[in-house]
């Protein structure tokens, strides 16, 4: 097993407290199923938000998904002039057999924009 590093993105139409958890969950739920994940490969997720997102703490959305034991952040990003705005950002690290390219990083919604180089 290695010790690997997963990243995902997703935006929000607003900064609403259903949104940011629905959206977080879905996040959520995508990584570790791409990667084939359980909460018990999972070691911390950081999660962040753009400025403009202050509704709810993402990692909300994760305790009701079970990660009841794996140590979660969250943060607010730095404000980027023409940066995407209402975007929920996560790095998981996890312990994977996979090798680093094989980690499915997930990126949703119009976070896409942010790493066209990803096959969704």
């Amino acid at each position: 097993m290695a010790v690997r590093a997963v990243r995902g993105a997703t935006q929000i139409d607003a900064d609403d407290r259903d949104q940011i958890l629905e959206a977080t969950t879905e996040l959520v739920s995508e990584v570790m199923s791409r990667n084939e994940l359980s909460t018990d490969d999972v070691i911390s997720v950081i999660f962040t938000v753009t400025p403009d997102l202050t509704a709810e703490f993402p990692a909300l959305a994760a305790r009701k998904l079970g990660f009841h034991e794996v140590p979660l952040l969250c943060a607010t990003e730095i404000g980027v002039p023409g940066s995407l705005p209402r975007v929920i950002r996560l790095m998981a690290h996890i312990e994977t057999a996979r090798p680093r390219a094989d980690v499915q990083h997930v990126y949703l919604r119009g976070a896409t924009a942010l790493r066209l180089d990803i096959a969704q």
